[in-house]
């Protein structure tokens, strides 16, 4: 009889054991795919370059593609400045409860655009830069963002969160850091907003 839970729990240790050696190896792979800079999420000085969006024909989807130079705001941020802009969006989003209407990565509510690839959106070029008379993307969400109620809406109308400009630029870096993020073709599609006139 002794043996026998001898027998079993050593059983049990040693299969302990052997799922812990196996769970290692998974997560040991998604840190590195998750961590910044790591195989899927970019180093904040990715903001300095152009980011846009390309099908893939042999996975069939569209998957993020890092250009050339693309200066934000006209200047090029030093990877502490620009983690430090994540850092001051990251704050905004939270103490705006900007969840509360809108997803990112599929997480918040739906209430509103989800705002994962917002950065890639051409409503951005087609619509909002001209409405704000702002000469680039960053600077019509950085008008947009400090006053959304001053401007025309789609069905629903964003109120204003009386962001500071300092506080809507580092949203806007925000948007541009993580829409390079490989979210394996989620959001499959990106609609433009429509304006009421």
């Amino acid at each position: 009889m002794m043996s026998d839970a001898k027998f079993w729990r050593a059983g049990a240790i040693a299969t302990t054991l052997v799922m812990l050696a196996l769970l290692a190896v998974p997560t040991v792979d998604t840190l590195g795919a998750i961590r910044i800079g790591g195989r899927n999420v970019p180093p904040y000085g990715i903001i300095n370059q152009k980011i846009a969006y390309v099908h893939d024909a042999q996975l069939d989807r569209y998957r993020p593609e890092v250009g050339g130079e693309e200066l934000l705001f006209g200047r090029r941020f030093t990877e502490d400045e620009a983690r430090k802009l994540a850092e001051t969006a990251k704050l905004v989003i939270q103490s705006r409860a900007c969840m509360l209407c809108h997803t990112f990565f599929g997480n918040g509510s739906y209430y509103a655009p989800a705002l994962t690839k917002s950065w890639l959106d051409q409503a951005w070029s087609d619509i909002w830069m001209p409405m704000t008379e702002a000469a680039t993307r960053e600077e019509a969400m950085a008008k947009f963002l400090m006053t959304p109620d001053s401007f025309p809406a789609w069905t629903r109308r964003m109120p204003n969160l009386h962001l500071s400009r300092a506080e809507a630029e580092a949203v806007g870096a925000y948007l541009k850091w993580i829409s390079p993020i490989d979210t394996n073709g989620f959001p499959s599609h990106f609609v433009a907003i429509k304006v009421i006139e």
